[in-house]
Parts: C-alpha cells; sequence; structure tokens
C-alpha cells in the first residue's frame, strides 16, 4: 500500500458510543479488587495514566514484548495501548490501526454494535513502541501478531466473554493476519478496508477501477488537473521550497523537494478517491485555474507536508513492511507522459531511510490469502465501492465458513456498517452480535431488527480525520 492516500482515520473506524448500562459500567463490588488493580497485576504491564470517561474506565497502558518471539531472551520493548472497560461480563472487542495508537477514547464500531470493552494496540516500531536499537529485520506480520496474542492471552484471565478482532486499513489487514497467525483467540474477525495485494508484480485491478470509478467526467477532471500540475511544476516547486526553508522542512530521503513534489502529484487521484465524496467532483479546478489555486488544491487533497523528512519519519514501520511484506500498488498515469522525471520512485524503498535494509519476503500475502479463501470461519469484511485500496480485496473461498464480503456503495476507505445497504447492514449486524454473544432476545425472534446496543455517542464514535499525508 503506498503512500497513496492522505486523510486518514485515525483510523476513523475507532467509532462507538457509549454503552447502554450507564455510568456504573464495571463498578466493583465492595469485597471485588478494583479493575485497575486486577490490569496491573499482570506482569509487565504498567499504567501511563488513566483518563475519565463517562460509563467508562478508560487506561492508557505499556506492556512489556519480547523483541524477537521466536528467542524471548534477546530483549524486550514497551508496547502502549489502551484499555476502554466496560466491564468484564461484556464482550470485548481488539482494535487495532496498524500504526500508532490514539491515547484519546473513542470505540470502533463493533464496540459499539455489541456495547463492549475495547483494547486498542500500537503495532510494533511505531514511535514510542520501538525496541532500541532498532533492529528492523523483527518487523513483520508474524511477530505483530505474537505481539497480539500475549496481550490476549495475559487479558482473557479478567475478560472472559467473547473477543473480537478489528481494524480499518491497514489496522484491517493486522486484525486478519493476527487470525491466521493465532486462529484461535478471536470468537471472530471484523476487517473494514483491507487491502490484499497477493501478487505485488499484478496490479491491473487498479487500472481497471481507475478506468471505471463514478463518471468519466469526473475521471477526466482530475486527470486534467494532475496533469497541470505538472506542467507548472517548476513555478510551484519554487513555492514549496520557499514553504520548506519556512518550516524548517527537509528532503533527504526522497531527495529533493522536486522528487517529493512529483510523488505529492502522483498522489492526487489516488487520495482524491480514498477520502473524497464523488460530490466532490464539482470542486475540482479546470487546468485554467491560477497557479495558486491549482496549489491550495493540490496540497488539500495529498498534502505537501508529507514528503518531507518530517513527514514520512513517523511512518518508516509501514514503508519498511510495505516494501517487506505487504505489497504497495502500481497504476499506469498515460495522461502523464513526458511529465515524469523519476521513474521508479514511487515505491516504499523511496521512503525508508537508506540505512535500514529491506529485502522483500516472497509469499507472505500468499499464506495469508489462502488462508482466508479455504481455513477461515466467522470473518467479515467491509469494502467501499470508490476506495481504490479495494481493488484487491479479500475474497473467500471453499472451505471458508460463516464468512461474508460487504461492499458499501458509494462509500470510500471509511467504509462501515452503517453504510451498507438496509439488508447487508441488518445481516452484518446480527452476525456480530451472534459471534459475541450478545444477540437480544427480540432480534433471535425476529421481532426487532438487528441494531447496535450502544446508542451513538459524539465523544467517542465520531470519525475522526487527520490530515498525514497518503497512506493506508
Amino acid at each position: 500500500m503506498r503512500k497513496v492516500l492522505r486523510w486518514l482515520l485515525s483510523f476513523a473506524l475507532l467509532i462507538g458510543t457509549i454503552g447502554v448500562g450507564g455510568a456504573s459500567a464495571g463498578a466493583a463490588t465492595a469485597t471485588d479488587p478494583d479493575i485497575k488493580d486486577r490490569i496491573l497485576a499482570i506482569p509487565g504491564m504498567s499504567l501511563i495514566e488513566e483518563k475519565p470517561v463517562d460509563g467508562y474506565r478508560y487506561f492508557v497502558l505499556a506492556y512489556t514484548q519480547p523483541v524477537d518471539h521466536r528467542h524471548p531472551s534477546k530483549g524486550t520493548f514497551q508496547q502502549r495501548l489502551t484499555l476502554l472497560h466496560k466491564s468484564t461480563d461484556r464482550p470485548t472487542v481488539f482494535f487495532t490501526s496498524g500504526y500508532n495508537v490514539s491515547t484519546n477514547p473513542s470505540r470502533s464500531e463493533p464496540t459499539r454494535i455489541v456495547d463492549g470493552n475495547q483494547v486498542s494496540l500500537e503495532y510494533r516500531f511505531f514511535t514510542p513502541s520501538r525496541p532500541q536499537p532498532a533492529d528492523w529485520s523483527k518487523l513483520d506480520i508474524r511477530q505483530a501478531a505474537d505481539d497480539q496474542h500475549r496481550i490476549f492471552t495475559a487479558l482473557k484471565r479478567i475478560y472472559g466473554q467473547k473477543w473480537l478482532a478489528t481494524g480499518g486499513s491497514k489496522g484491517g489487514m493486522t486484525a486478519t493476519y493476527y487470525r491466521r497467525f493465532h486462529p484461535q483467540d478471536m470468537d471472530a474477525t471484523v476487517a473494514y478496508v483491507a487491502p490484499n495485494d497477493v501478487d505485488n508484480r499484478e496490479d491491473s485491478a487498479y487500472d481497471e477501477f481507475f478506468a471505471h470509478v463514478s463518471t468519466k467526467e469526473c475521471r477526466s477532471a482530475l486527470n486534467a488537473i494532475q496533469r497541470e500540475a505538472l506542467v507548472r511544476r517548476d513555478e510551484i516547486v519554487d513555492r514549496y521550497e520557499a514553504w520548506a526553508r519556512e518550516t524548517g522542512s527537509t528532503f533527504r530521503t526522497v531527495g529533493s523537494a522536486d522528487k517529493a513534489y512529483e510523488n505529492v502529484v502522483l498522489d492526487l487521484v489516488w487520495a482524491f478517491w480514498q477520502y473524497s465524496p464523488e460530490a466532490d467532483c464539482a470542486e475540482v479546478p479546470k487546468p485554467t485555474a491560477t497557479t495558486d489555486e491549482i496549489y491550495d488544491y493540490v496540497d488539500s487533497i495529498s498534502g505537501f507536508s508529507f514528503y518531507t523528512d518530517q513527514g514520512l519519519s513517523p511512518y518508516t514501520p509501514y514503508y519498511y513492511q510495505a516494501g517487506t511484506e505487504l505489497g504497495s500498488p502500481e497504476f499506469a498515469t498515460p495522461h502523464l507522459d513526458g511529465l515524469l522525471r523519476y521513474p521508479g520512485i514511487y515505491q516504499p524503498r523511496s521512503y525508508v531511510p537508506r540505512d535500514i535494509p529491506m529485502k522483500w519476503r516472497q509469499g507472505v500475502m500468499k499464506d495469508v490469502d489462502r488462508w482466508v479463501r479455504h481455513k477461515s470461519e466467522r470473518m467479515l469484511f467491509v469494502y467501499g465501492e470508490n476506495d481504490p485500496w479495494g481493488a484487491e480485496p479479500f475474497r473467500l473461498g471453499k472451505g471458508s465458513e460463516d464468512s461474508y464480503v460487504y461492499t458499501a456503495p458509494g462509500a470510500n476507505h471509511g467504509a462501515k456498517i452503517d453504510q451498507l445497504t438496509a439488508e447487508e447492514r441488518a445481516a452484518a449486524t446480527a452476525r456480530v452480535l451472534e459471534w459475541a454473544g450478545v444477540t437480544p432476545p427480540a432480534v433471535r425472534r425476529g421481532d426487532t431488527a438487528p441494531r447496535p446496543l450502544a446508542a451513538y455517542d459524539a465523544g467517542l464514535d465520531k470519525d475522526r480525520l487527520e490530515r498525514i499525508g497518503v497512506r493506508p
């Protein structure tokens, strides 16, 4: 997944709401130990801070993990996680973003559906959850899955009800990989907008997507402004360099402001479809727009800051994985012929400092894909119709059981169960409730439609979009 994507849901799938049952959720009796004491009694668990949240207890924690799960004696690091505690008699959702963990309380959509607890884990090697010194060869999907397994094993003693894994984008991938390596841990998995680049050399699905998404008029308008941004590159790069001097931004990793600008412009069409609604087609500038208008538009969609050293540095772990295991998409840009100066620059190796070695691990994604198709059970995948990352989705096959793939009409990289058609939304919600063991009797009897058990809460459930550059 290349950097193609900008606005990221931090991931927006940190959705949820306050649970039915009131502010006394999780309260201990006079004879029971406090939940914080129970959590901190786990060997290797420490408290960073506790924050007040109506209806919950909310903890920011650190857990001691082996740098290498195959050789645990070779050092440890502190991995950050959060716990949104509802009650030990409720199901628990294990959320992963695949990146940093937010220390502000929020809920994923499955957490709201089941009215449960939520454990959110920071992915290894994202600051501050990075071993020192950093042995980058220990950053892979199996080590990350083992991180989750150890945390689940530790917390399952306290949270004994059903567990569901979830996440969006790279987090959805992470939740899927976790099930592949530890299929017995979770009772089910809900993976949102999870790309599945089975063969990194075969990316024709992306060309097919860009040839048919939305209307011909919108596609043509985006291609035209993308081309014009390169026609005027010298003038715009001069402004870009002036901005960099003013802000102290540098370009050592990509090589120059001109190289960074080419990446920013290449992101434009992909980033638009990843997070812009179709209605925004009307806002695409004409090629006759002023340079100021084009500069501002490119910045608003792709983000000039992302390909600076300061913008790339937080996402070095992602690009490392994209270039060693996950894969990254290639797509044709014939409308830019004659305007691109740096063939081959648009790939993960360009965004990782050269002192970090990278070697492609053949067959890793094919292994996961085979498992999902032929051995998975109780898995639900949600994609957005207008999301380029969904061009290569996970698919089910002979051998997968009680598993589903849904596509939300008109949705993009923020697609959720709530955006499915009414029939599919009801079916997906029913499965999540069933997997979590909390289906209300009225729903089971067919007297009422399945819906989230917790009411919407603006503080916990509102999608959070952060402009952080382009990535899945």
